[in-house]
């Protein structure tokens, strides 16, 4: 095992929770934008397509951090 785990450990987990805020102040401003009487569509739509790929990276990070187990 590397010497730098932790550090990788320690970046993936920084990175996670930018992610992690990102998204829930997308979804935020999403809701707000929802609420009002004409949202405008575009701007809706990219921020629901980065909404889904942050999702994606979460998931992918959340995975990645589990350790493997052996068989």
């Amino acid at each position: 095992m590397s010497t730098d785990t932790p550090d990788i450990d320690q970046s993936r987990s920084a990175l996670l929770l930018r992610l992690r805020t990102e998204h829930r102040d997308l979804d935020r401003t999403i809701a707000e934008l929802q609420a009002t009487p004409a949202p405008e569509a575009l701007a809706m739509q990219r921020m629901k397509k980065r909404k889904l790929q942050l999702k994606d990276c979460i998931a992918r990070l959340e995975s990645d951090m589990i350790p493997d187990e052996p068989a």
